[in-house]
């Protein structure tokens, strides 16, 4: 004995409701995708492109109570803004942390800073710049 096919005939009755719901799938997918990519060009244009004041530690000196950093700020013609720095002591413990503000019209400056601690630092840290 065989048992009757409960199937459709193919292509006699149109697309099945799976096959509309795979397309459903994929146009939601690459809508999401999309939202998703314009929203990561957005907050990296922010976060790169709207940077007005940067900086880089090119050297420290650390001495008993301070520590000497050798800055290079770059920035935009006018902005103004501040520095955040910090050093730790070799177990890890802060052991100071200033803000070091930068304004004029010069777009690169190079400056050495002292940063007070409350004992022997071993490092200089650049936390990040914010412009006003």
């Amino acid at each position: 004995m065989s048992t009757a096919s409960t199937r459709l005939p193919e292509g006699r009755y149109g697309r099945s409701s799976d096959a509309r719901a795979d397309r459903k799938l994929k146009v939601v997918g690459a809508v999401l995708g999309a939202a998703l990519l314009a929203l990561v060009g957005y907050f990296g244009y922010h976060y790169v492109g709207q940077n007005k004041i940067s900086a880089e530690v090119i050297g420290f000196k650390a001495a008993e109570d301070s520590v000497k950093v050798h800055l290079e700020v770059r920035k935009d013609a006018g902005a103004s803004g501040y520095c955040t720095l910090r050093s730790q002591a070799e177990n890890g413990a802060e052991v100071g942390r200033a803000d070091f503000r930068f304004d004029g019209d010069a777009t690169r400056l190079d400056k050495v800073v002292s940063l007070r601690t409350t004992s022997q630092g071993t490092t200089a840290e650049l936390l990040g710049c914010h412009a006003d």
